[in-house]
C-alpha cells in the first residue's frame, strides 16, 4: 500500500528533517485551501490527503519524543 511505503520513509528520518516535512506539508495544505476558497483546485481529494500525511508526520515526531524518553 502506498501509505505504508510513505510511513516507512517517514520513520528512516530524523526529527528535524520530520519538522522540515510537517512545516512543508502545513504549507501546501495551506495552498490548497486558498486555491479551494477561490475555486482554483481541480483535485479537491488532495486536501484530505495532505491532512492525513500531517497527522502522519506529527505520529512519527510524537513516537521518536516518546522513544528518546
Amino acid at each position: 500500500m502506498k501509505s505504508n511505503k510513505y510511513i516507512e520513509e517517514l520513520q528512516a528520518k530524523s526529527a528535524e528533517e520530520l519538522q522540515n516535512d510537517l512545516v512543508a506539508a502545513k504549507k501546501e495544505l495551506f495552498n490548497l485551501r486558498f486555491q479551494n476558497a477561490t475555486n482554483q483546485l481541480d483535485n479537491t481529494s488532495r486536501i484530505k490527503e495532505v491532512r492525513r500525511n500531517i497527522a502522519r508526520i506529527q505520529t512519527i515526531i510524537t513516537e521518536k519524543a516518546n522513544a528518546a524518553q
